[in-house]
């Protein structure tokens, strides 16, 4: 028995994290579809609407690079309420300023205001990859697809949950009533994870004061397989210079920043090519959105009994199809079916990107993930321009044939993702 104590086990880990992350993600999830509330009484032109509908993914995706890497130096816990306490700050500053200033005082002077609000709401949104490092340090190799899927699966469900209470709210409670009920919701959220947050043993015993060789060994008598190299610094600086690195965030790019990007498309997609209702577009991307989410968790069992690679090649071929029939499609319930086919796929293909960070970067997970899933991420930035010029040089057909991209990025992850499994079990020199 160790002379030490420990607090948790790897359920708990799992619970603390994925509670984090859901709270995280579902805070942000007002301010996008409200932003464009503030258009008219603020007089903006589109260009600003879209800059301040983008700040919380902005920094969303960016903070989750060093946030990821200082797990690995502390753990999970003071870097997820760090994010979820500047949530609350970016929250607390938008109820404000719309309790006393919407509609007839909000000018666009306090532009700059929101931008800096949006920016601090999203935080929220980079307790995904601390999440990911935190749970990857519980659990050993042979289940961590299925507990990272678990994790990514639960949380990233949020969106789309909240997509169908947020009409309910507005109505009922008014957009500072919603506000303020949004950031109620996070400080509770936020206070529950602070009680059931849970680092691994290691990390526990470095808080304890224990030296770090000697903590190695008691936490892996617990159980742990996984360990830090070093600083935060360490961290990102080891994970860069493996190549598999960014083999990953290019994939994720495909599969995850292009789930972002589609979210957003779907839409318009839907309104303009088919000339459906809005509540009908509305209703095809939630399923969109939660069915991309939930697999996840499939994906990553998935991934521990066929290996991350093969789990990601199968993945992409079924998006890469998905995006082909939407491409050609002219009937409605063939691109209801395609939409799903690439939902499947890019949920499953998210999963088994994140069974394979611990796996091959397994001395800098933190690092790694912060790597994978901040910059991967930025597909959701990246693509739409891309596909919006197919629709700026065709007009309405430009929705169906701008799915190339995605045709394009499945092919070229297929290659990456080939290429992973044909150096599976290979070691990346780590030094320069």
């Amino acid at each position: 028995m160790s002379k030490y104590r420990f607090q948790g086990n790897p359920t708990e880990g799992l619970v603390g994290a994925t509670l984090g992350f859901f709270i995280g993600f579902a805070a942000v999830s007002l301010f996008g579809p409200t932003a464009k509330k503030f258009k008219d009484v603020m007089d903006l032109t589109p260009v600003m609407v879209g800059f301040l509908v983008a700040m919380p993914s902005l920094s969303g995706s960016l903070l989750r690079i060093p946030f990821s890497a200082w797990v690995d130096t502390t753990g999970g816990r003071k870097p997820f309420l760090v994010l979820l306490g500047l949530s609350i700050v970016g929250m607390l500053g938008l109820t404000g300023v719309i309790y006393l200033y919407y509609p007839d005082r909000l000018s666009a002077s306090l532009y700059p205001l929101l931008l800096v609000l949006g920016l601090l709401s999203g935080c929220g949104i980079a307790t995904f990859s601390v999440g990911i490092s935190q749970v990857s340090y519980w659990f050993p190799q042979s289940r961590q697809g299925w507990a990272l899927g678990t994790y990514a699966g639960i949380g990233n469900i949020a969106p789309g949950l909240f997509s169908f209470l947020l009409p309910v709210a507005l109505a009922s409670l008014g957009l500072g009533g919603a506000y303020l009920a949004w950031l109620v919701f996070l400080v509770v959220g936020t206070a529950l994870y602070y009680y059931l947050g849970r680092n691994a043993w290691y990390f526990q015993l470095r808080d304890q004061g224990v030296p770090p060789e000697e903590a190695r060994t008691e936490a892996a008598r617990a159980g742990q397989e996984i360990f830090p190299a070093g600083s935060t610094k360490d961290s990102l600086v080891i994970s860069a210079r493996v190549w598999k690195t960014w083999a990953l965030t290019a994939i994720y790019f495909t599969t995850f920043g292009g789930f972002i990007a589609l979210t957003a498309w779907l839409p318009t997609y839907w309104q303009t090519f088919f000339k459906v209702g809005a509540v009908t577009a509305g209703t095809l991307t939630a399923l969109y959105s939660i069915l991309t989410s939930v697999i996840r968790v499939v994906g990553g069992s998935v991934s521990d009994r066929l290996g991350g690679e093969r789990t990601a090649i199968l993945s992409l071929l079924t998006m890469g199809v998905g995006a082909v029939l939407m491409m050609f499609s002219h009937n409605y319930g063939l691109s209801v079916f395609a939409e799903i086919l690439m939902a499947l796929g890019m949920g499953v293909g998210n999963a088994a990107v994140f069974k394979l960070v611990p796996q091959e970067v397994p001395d800098a997970v933190g690092g790694a993930a912060g790597w994978v899933g901040g910059l991967g991420a930025f597909g959701g930035f990246a693509i739409p321009p891309v596909m919006g010029a197919f629709v700026r040089a065709q007009g309405a057909p430009g929705y169906a044939t701008g799915f190339v991209v995605y045709v394009g990025l499945a092919l070229i992850s297929l290659v990456l993702a080939y290429v992973l499994q044909r150096n599976h079990g290979t070691v990346t020199p780590q030094t320069a």
